[in-house]
């Protein structure tokens, strides 16, 4: 028999994916952090699914990942834009779901991992797709901007984790 969710978790995915579709706009808009350096975002979208992660559950987290990556590409890209955004985003759910249940890293450390694979996913794409295994050695920038901006969204995840968890609302797992 399938198990129903409940309506205040469905209410509180709805308003994690938007505030997700919403984070992205807003990284859409902002300008690039490193002019000289292509590509590079902080990926403030990652908040929410590393706060869905740790307090709803994984295929919870999928599930918004997944709505504010087509939504996203839909509004403010295009069809290869999905195929870069979408390879790093299931590279990076499926390490940080594989760390978690390991239990051996902070959020922080699982964010750091989970900014690290998404540019490594974006970067195979890319080998393939343009054939110039020579962009591998964009990883190298990509890994420094990847960790740091895993330290900023792990920090912020960590944090709103913490705070959520501690309100009456919250308990959208009952």
């Amino acid at each position: 028999m399938k198990k129903r969710l409940s309506t205040k978790k469905v209410a509180f995915l709805g308003l994690s994916a938007s505030l997700a579709l919403l984070l992205s706009w807003i990284e859409f808009l902002l300008p690039p952090l490193y002019a000289a350096v292509p590509g590079i975002k902080i990926g403030l979208p990652n908040v929410v699914i590393l706060v869905v992660l740790y307090l709803v559950g994984t295929k919870e987290a999928a599930a918004v990942s997944l709505v504010r990556l087509c939504v996203s590409s839909l509004l403010f890209g295009n069809p290869v834009m999905f195929v870069y955004s979408a390879a790093g985003a299931v590279l990076s759910l499926l390490l940080m779901i594989l760390l978690k249940k390991l239990d051996q890293l902070s959020t922080v450390g699982v964010s750091v991992a989970g900014g690290v694979a998404h540019n490594i996913g974006q970067t195979v794409v890319a080998m393939l797709l343009l054939d110039t295994p020579q962009i591998a050695y964009y990883l190298i920038v990509l890994t420094v901007t990847g960790t740091i901006s895993g330290i900023f969204i792990g920090l912020c995840g960590a944090f709103l984790t913490k705070r959520l968890s501690k309100t009456k609302f919250f308990h959208v797992n009952k």
